[in-house]
């Protein structure tokens, strides 16, 4: 997969891997149906999306970001990886999830939304969930104190300094705040702690909206 990547420039080749390397993304993927539409917000490179896409023809994924170039490059990817079952869509500031997806993946994004944007596009996405639907969350928990630190300097980076990330705001978010804001909307929440092995400390809270 990654080699789908190899025309892309080479800072942008750097990124795309050391998402892979840091990112639990077959932990991820373990929790969304293996069949259905998928929607991927905030998609950037389109690295999830590809993962999930390769990982069953039965889903049908869509990537969404604000960066016209990353989904150059996300569409460039998918073709290289033959990966039909995968589109990418260019999305405004402030766009929200709506229709009715099987699956919702909001990953590492609503940090950069600040507290009133996150807690709209979880909201957002609770909404769009079709009967059965499994919102997924992930975001970097405020413990262990010395994974966040080090979370926080490299978003810093990447935010501030490098610019490979886009986004006005920089306040990692609660899982227990993302949390909150699921179980308002009428889903079943729980939590699951990634970090076991890494670096940062990876948090997902899933939340499934109860069939019909």
């Amino acid at each position: 997969m990654l080699e789908a990547y190899r025309s892309a420039p080479w800072r942008e080749q750097a990124h795309v891997r050391g998402r892979w390397r840091s990112c639990p993304f077959a932990a991820l993927a373990a929790h969304v149906p293996a069949t259905g539409r998928v929607l991927d917000v905030g998609c950037g490179h389109g690295l999830l999306s590809l993962y999930l896409a390769l990982g069953s023809e039965a889903r049908r994924v869509t990537g969404r970001d604000i960066d016209a170039g990353k989904i150059a490059i996300a569409r460039r990817a998918a073709v290289a990886a033959g990966a039909g079952n995968v589109g990418f869509e260019v999305v405004p500031p402030g766009d929200r999830p709506i229709g009715a997806w099987d699956a919702i993946t909001i990953v590492d994004i609503l940090y950069l939304l600040g507290p009133v944007g996150a807690e709209e596009m979880v909201a957002a996405a609770a909404v769009a969930l079709a009967p059965g639907g499994v919102l997924l969350v992930k975001e970097m928990a405020l413990e262990p104190r010395w994974k966040f630190q080090l979370t926080r300097v490299q978003e810093l980076v990447a935010t501030r300094v490098v610019r490979i990330t886009e986004g006005a705001h920089l306040a990692l978010v609660d899982p227990a705040t993302i949390a909150g804001g699921m179980a308002r909307a009428g889903l079943d929440v729980t939590h699951h702690r990634l970090d076991v092995g890494r670096l940062h400390p990876h948090h997902l809270v899933t939340g499934r909206r109860p069939a019909l």
